[in-house]
C-alpha cells in the first residue's frame, strides 16, 4: 500500500469546460479516447451470457407516462413497508441473537432512509394522510436506531455496513428538515439523531488516506483503501448538513474529495477500491461508480461540466453491461465484475448528473434517461436490481429519486465553493 493517495489526475477541459464533440457524442477525457472508441473496444470485448435477455427498448416515456409511474411508485412503496422499514436485502448478512442470519442495521437504516426520502419529495406529500403516516414511522425507526449496538461508532472485524445507515440517515433527516416535514414531536429525536450520524461519519473516517469503505482488511485503526462508491454519497450527505446549518469538519473533506480525485484513471473510469495509481480501474466495469464521483467533486467546485458529461455518456454506452448484471445471482462477476446493486445506484446518479448540466443540454438526456430506466420497469410498476424480492424497495425508491431529479430536489453543494464549471 502506498502511503500517498494516488496521483493527481491531469484535467485537459478548457476553462469553459466544453471540449469539440460533445454535442456529437464524443467526449475526449485527459486526453486519452474519445467514447466513441470506448464503445467500440467495449463490442470487441467478450461479454457474459445475459441471463435473462437485455432489456428490449420501449416507447419513449411522455409526461403522462412519468406521472403515472410516480404515482404507481409511491402506492407500491406504501405497500412494501414492513411496519416501520423499507430494509434493503443484499447479499451480505449478520448473526442475530437467536443465532440466524439477519439484515444488517446499517443496510436497514440506510434502505428504510433512501424509501421514505422518495415519498417526501414525491408531489403531494403534504396532503396525503398514507404517506405522512409511512414517513412518521421510518423517521421514528431512524431516529431511533442510534441506540443498536451495531450502529455504535466504531467498525466490526474487516467488513462493516453500518457506514450506509450513516450516510443515508444522515442525509435524509437532514433534507426532512429542510423540508420542514419533520413529524410533530419528533423534532428533538431527529435533531440528536443528524448529530449522531454525523458523529458516526467522522468516527469510521479511515486514517492518513480519508474518504469511507465498509470492507477494510488493514482493521479499523489502520489505513485502508477508501471506497469510491461509499465515500461520494457520504460527502453528499456531509454537504447537505454543511448547508441545513451543521458543523462539518472541513479538513475531513477535503481528504474525502482528495480521495475521489486520485481514484480516478486517465479515461476517466474509477477504481473500486483505493488509487487509480495502483490499480485498473477500467470501462465498462466501473460506470456504476463514476457518476456519484464527478457529481460529487462537481458540486465541491473540484470536478468540471465536461467530466460530469462523460460519466453520463458513458453510463448510456455501455448500459447494457449494467443490464446484463441486474437481478442476477453473485456480485463481482467477470470479465468486468460489475455486482448488480450498481444498477440503481447508476440510474439514481445518472439523473443527479443531468440536472447539473447546462440547460440546453439536459431535454436530451433526460429522455435517454427515461428510456432506459423504463425498459427494467416491472409489470407492478417496481424496479428491483436483486434476486431478493424485497429489495424492490430499494430499486423502486432510487428510480423514483431519479424521476424526480428535474423537479428541483437537486443535491446541496460545499459551503464556498459552488460546482465548477
Amino acid at each position: 500500500m502506498s502511503s500517498r493517495p494516488g496521483r493527481a489526475v491531469r484535467d485537459v477541459v478548457g476553462a469553459a469546460g466544453v471540449i469539440p464533440g460533445v454535442a456529437a457524442g464524443v467526449l475526449l477525457l485527459s486526453g486519452a479516447m474519445p467514447l466513441t472508441a470506448l464503445a467500440a473496444q467495449d463490442a470487441a470485448q467478450p461479454a457474459p451470457p445475459a441471463t435473462p435477455p437485455i432489456a428490449a427498448p420501449v416507447a419513449l416515456p411522455d409526461a403522462a407516462s412519468v406521472a403515472e409511474a410516480i404515482e404507481v411508485a409511491i402506492e407500491r412503496l406504501l405497500e412494501m413497508q414492513e411496519g416501520s422499514e423499507w430494509p434493503y436485502e443484499g447479499v451480505y448478512k449478520v448473526r442475530g441473537e437467536d443465532g440466524g442470519r439477519q439484515i444488517p442495521i446499517g443496510y436497514r437504516v440506510g434502505g428504510t432512509s433512501i424509501c421514505s426520502l422518495a415519498l417526501v419529495e414525491a408531489p403531494g406529500f403534504a396532503e396525503d394522510p398514507a404517506r405522512r403516516l409511512a414517513v412518521r414511522r421510518a423517521t421514528e425507526f431512524v431516529a431511533g436506531a442510534v441506540v443498536h449496538d451495531l450502529m455504535a461508532h466504531e467498525f466490526e472485524a474487516t467488513y462493516d455496513v453500518r457506514g450506509w445507515g450513516y450516510a443515508y440517515g444522515l442525509l435524509y433527516l437532514v433534507r426532512l428538515t429542510e423540508l420542514d416535514q419533520v413529524p410533530d414531536g419528533l423534532e428533538e429525536q431527529v435533531r440528536e439523531a443528524i448529530r449522531f450520524y454525523l458523529d458516526g461519519v467522522a468516527a469510521t473516517e479511515i486514517p492518513v488516506f480519508g474518504g469511507w469503505a465498509y470492507g477494510r482488511r488493514e482493521g479499523f485503526d489502520a489505513p485502508s483503501p477508501p471506497s469510491p462508491f461509499m465515500t461520494a454519497p457520504t460527502l453528499q450527505a456531509l454537504f447537505a448538513a454543511e448547508q441545513g446549518g451543521w458543523e462539518v469538519d472541513g479538513d475531513m473533506v477535503k481528504r474525502a474529495l482528495a480521495a475521489l480525485e486520485a481514484s480516478r484513471d486517465a479515461l476517466g473510469g474509477v477504481v473500486y477500491s483505493g488509487f487509480a495509481e495502483e490499480r485498473a480501474a477500467g470501462l465498462p466495469g466501473s460506470t456504476g461508480r463514476m457518476l456519484v464521483v464527478e457529481n460529487t467533486l462537481q458540486l465541491a467546485g473540484r470536478g468540471s461540466l465536461a467530466r460530469v458529461r462523460g460519466a453520463l455518456d458513458a453510463f448510456l454506452v455501455h448500459w447494457p453491461r449494467l443490464e446484463e448484471r441486474r437481478s442476477q445471482n453473485g456480485t463481482h462477476i467477470g470479465p468486468y465484475a460489475v455486482a448488480p446493486y450498481y444498477f440503481h445506484f447508476a440510474h439514481r446518479y445518472a439523473a443527479q448528473a443531468i440536472e447539473l448540466l447546462p440547460e440546453p443540454e439536459r431535454s436530451e438526456y433526460r429522455a435517454r434517461y427515461r428510456e432506459t430506466l423504463f425498459r427494467t420497469r416491472s409489470d407492478d410498476g417496481t424496479w428491483n436490481d436483486r434476486v431478493f424480492p424485497r429489495s424492490a424497495n430499494y430499486g423502486t425508491a432510487m428510480s423514483l429519486l431519479g424521476l424526480l431529479e428535474e423537479q428541483g430536489t437537486g443535491a446541496a453543494v460545499w459551503p464556498g465553493t459552488g460546482p465548477a464549471r
